[in-house]
């Protein structure tokens, strides 16, 4: 690690990517991808034909919710496969943005991050746009994901390059990849959710593993934001050195949301075992549509 934070801090200053001045046409043509994917792929056809009356008997709130999670789960897998190697070799200090992928290839690593980049905050936008109840702590996530992301991705334009700049953007990539692990499982979670509603042991076993996973990333992702920060004290401008830690926070609390929910989702589950059989119970109060009161999606 300390050779690694050593690199970093030699880390030769250099523009991202030669397509970083195309990035608001990226992310433009990310979020027509969505879009017809969402409208023409799952909503008017996949989703009905594989869950069939479970999708249908939705209602218009969850089903946007259901949808979002397969968008959602399905972008990250892919920016998790084509931009592994890229990250890892950037961020180990293996490879620098100007890399090139491979001998024969004329594609470089940073871009192949930009665009990585720009699927992930095209995620963010689609699902502020798409979704009805994200809550407080959820929508100013997504905001600040989204400007800080943009923000990286600006200053490491030729004009206003300067040495952390490059940095950030690093940094930006690690809070990406943690989002993309840590997050993958609570997207598959409320799809099964919906899927199986009634199957509380399986269901209170996966929100826990939800739960667990999202408090545990939170607990990484916080020991190597503040190690690669920290150690790179002096590399960064004042602005940084303020704004870098209220991000985090803020990443964070969403996250400690989300572990939250999961951990209280995981309860109800245990509480509709124990009183399934009985009559009156919490479970014939609610129905069997599976919907709890404590909102999934929040």
């Amino acid at each position: 690690m300390g050779h690694t934070m050593a690199k970093l801090k030699s880390f030769t200053i250099q523009p991202i990517s030669s397509l970083t001045p195309y990035s608001a046409l990226i992310l433009s043509m990310v979020m027509i991808v969505l879009f017809v994917v969402k409208y023409y792929v799952l909503e008017n056809f996949l989703l009905q034909k594989l869950y069939k009356s479970i999708y249908s008997n939705l209602n218009g709130r969850n089903r946007r919710g259901f949808v979002n999670h397969h968008i959602a789960g399905v972008t990250k897998i892919l920016i998790l496969i084509f931009a592994f190697y890229p990250f890892v070799a950037v961020i180990s200090a293996h490879a620098e943005f100007q890399t090139h992928l491979s001998k024969y290839s004329t594609v470089k690593m940073g871009d192949i991050l930009l665009i990585a980049s720009q699927m992930l905050i095209g995620i963010y936008i689609f699902e502020l746009i798409y979704r009805t109840n994200l809550s407080p702590v959820a929508v100013l996530h997504h905001i600040g994901t989204i400007i800080i992301g943009q923000s990286a991705i600006v200053i490491t334009l030729h004009s206003q390059l300067q040495r952390d700049s490059d940095l950030e953007f690093i940094l930006c990539t690690v809070w990406g990849a943690f989002d993309i692990v840590s997050e993958f499982l609570p997207h598959v979670a409320i799809i099964l959710y919906r899927i199986y509603p009634n199957r509380h042991n399986f269901l209170r076993r996966l929100f826990l593993c939800s739960c667990i996973t999202t408090l545990s990333g939170t607990t990484v992702e916080t020991i190597v934001i503040m190690y690669l920060f920290g150690g790179l004290w002096t590399e960064w401008r004042l602005a940084f050195k303020i704004v870098t830690p209220l991000l985090h926070l803020l990443f964070s609390a969403t996250q400690l949301h989300g572990s939250l929910v999961f951990f209280k989702m995981c309860r109800k589950q245990e509480r509709l075992l124990t009183c399934k059989a009985e009559p009156g119970s919490e479970e014939q109060k609610i129905g069997t549509s599976g919907t709890l009161i404590i909102d999934p999606e929040s």
